[in-house]
This record gives C-alpha cells, structure tokens and sequence, in this order.
C-alpha cells in the first residue's frame, strides 16, 4: 500500500478505535450479547478491500467467535486462488458489514417509509490460516454458524480450500427493531 494511503488509514482507524459518535444513538449497540445476537442471526458478511485505489466489495458466508479481550473472529473461506485473496495477500486491512434483513416500513408519506434491520460494521486485518488443526477447526466454526449443526473437517478436506479470518477489535452494531403497535 502507497504510504500515503497507510497514513491515512492508520488516521482513520486511530480514530476509529478512538470511538467516534454514532448519529443515531438511539439505535446503536454496543452490548456484546446484542451484538451477538446479530451475528447469530445472520449468515452473510460483505468484505470491503483495496485494489490498488480501487475499492473492492465481497459477499462471503462466515462463522464466529469471540476472542481475547472483546475482540471479534470472522473465519471464511475460499478457493486457493482468486482476485480476493491476491488483494488481501498484497493488503490485509478491511472493512466488513453483516447485516440481517427485516422487512419494509410502509407510510403514507414515502419520505418516512424505511425498514426494519440489524448490523454490523468493523474494520479488522485478515490472517491466512496455515496450520492443518486451526484450518480444520476454522471450518467447524463456519460449518456451525451456517448450518446449525456439528461436523469435524479432515486435514484432507481443509487443505482444499483458503481459509482466513478477520480480526476486529473496532465494530459496532445498529438496530432498528420492529416496535409493538398493540
């Protein structure tokens, strides 16, 4: 990456880690067990990278947990090759968002119309995952979150596909549930 942009960056996030204000306060999460909930719900993650000065937006399928102290771990996975990985491999900064959604909000006045939702948005740095045990363990985590149910990869089976993770220690939640009209 061009100094300049690791300069600007390494700003953003300084600022980022920093705590900047969400706007809409009444609807951000902070509670770690919300923000869990979030991710339960939901199945897929958006991964913002940089391809040269281009931006460059994947949607992937991830599993979780949490790790150290407070920080996130989105494992994923991929081919062995691909435009994705050859971006990361040359920067591994990111951007993500999960979101899960909910269903519109109709009004007669179309300006306040809008929709029910939950996210997450965080910056991470994505690590390779190259041991043959954290790789199968990695795609456990995945397989679990996605499906719902427990199944134990061989080393044979992890070492056909890329596995990396992403990990945060700067992402926040926002909700805007359904309220009860009754």
């Amino acid at each position: 990456m061009p100094s300049i942009l690791q300069n600007g960056y390494n700003s953003l996030l300084s600022m980022i880690s920093k705590g900047t204000d969400m706007r809409r306060k009444d609807r951000e999460v902070t509670d770690i067990n919300s923000i869990e909930e979030i991710l339960l719900q939901c199945k897929t993650c958006h991964v913002a990278m940089v391809d040269g000065c281009l931006p460059y937006v994947v949607p992937l399928s991830y599993g979780y947990k949490f790790i150290g102290d407070g920080a996130l771990a989105l494992y994923m996975h991929s081919a062995l090759e691909g435009r994705k990985l050859d971006i990361l491999r040359r920067d591994n900064k990111v951007c993500f968002a999960v979101s899960c959604e909910g269903e519109p909000i109709h009004s007669e006045t179309p300006c306040n119309s809008g929709y029910y939702f939950s996210s997450i948005i965080g910056f991470g740095e994505v690590v390779f995952i190259e041991d043959i045990n954290e790789k199968c363990e990695a795609l456990s985590i995945l397989f679990r979150h996605q499906t719902n149910r427990e199944v134990n990869f061989t080393g044979e089976q992890a070492e056909g596909v890329c596995v990396f993770k992403i990990v945060s220690e700067s992402f926040t939640g926002k909700k805007k549930p359904r309220t009860n009209t009754a």
